[in-house]
């Protein structure tokens, strides 16, 4: 009886189909070095393959990564060397992904704490720019974006594009964050406008407008402070 191939398989159980229907996670190592070198041999699919690489290093990753690519093609039918700098590639990019130390996030606490993460973007410029922090639950930052740049008097905001990028991000919080070139730090009547209509867009996402920041050089404004958010 002929083996069957990965592709006369059930879609459920073919590596790169089960990766989108049940996520990566779900894969065991043998399936994810399938997806990589992407064929088996004569006698193999690419799974069987794959199990016996790692049988050869005792199921251990960590001796896997330490097989040359000399060493996975001589001790492997199917592998030639595409294949085998594939899988040290891939092992050297987990090995670099552990040696990262992670990135650790700014928390906003405070409209200070928010007035300072907006003020390398704002200061200084002789026009309008707006930009939006995004936030987890626990208002640590997850991305920085400018959402407009206007003139000297204003600038046009999009709550859809603010919206769509937050939900793009899982924001669970907004700070809004604009400038006024003129030091003059009361909001304007379009100011007050646009907070509010954020303010109500984003309550139907599930998602709170922390605050929005007036930057006027070493001065600022809190929608929040002043209790008109």
């Amino acid at each position: 009886m002929s083996k069957l191939s990965i592709k006369q398989w059930a879609e459920e159980d073919r590596p790169r189909e089960k990766l989108l229907l049940k996520g990566v996670n779900s894969l065991s190592d043998s399936e994810l070095i399938a997806i990589l070198i992407g064929s088996g041999n004569s006698k193999q699919t690419a799974v069987e393959l794959g199990k016996s690489i790692l049988k050869e290093a005792d199921n251990d990753l960590n001796k896997l990564a330490r097989m040359s690519v000399t060493d996975l093609i001589r001790n492997f039918k199917g592998i030639g060397e595409a294949k085998a700098v594939t899988i040290t590639a891939a092992l050297e990019l987990g090995r670099r992904r552990k040696a990262c130390e992670p990135v650790k996030r700014r928390k906003i606490t405070s409209s200070r704490i928010a007035y300072e993460e907006f003020v390398p973007r704002l200061t200084d410029l002789n026009h309008e720019e707006t930009w939006v922090i995004f936030t987890d639950r626990s208002n640590k930052v997850i991305k920085e974006l400018q959402v407009s740049r206007g003139g000297i008097s204003g600038t046009v905001v999009d709550i859809r594009l603010i919206l769509r990028e937050a939900l793009k991000f899982y924001a669970s919080g907004i700070f809004l964050g604009h400038n006024h070139p003129s030091d003059n730090c009361r909001p304007s009547p379009q100011d007050i406008q646009i907070t509010k209509k954020l303010k109500e867009a984003t309550h139907w996402m599930d998602i709170v407008l922390l605050d929005h920041i007036i930057v006027c050089g070493n001065r600022y404004f809190s929608f929040a402070d002043e209790g008109i958010l």
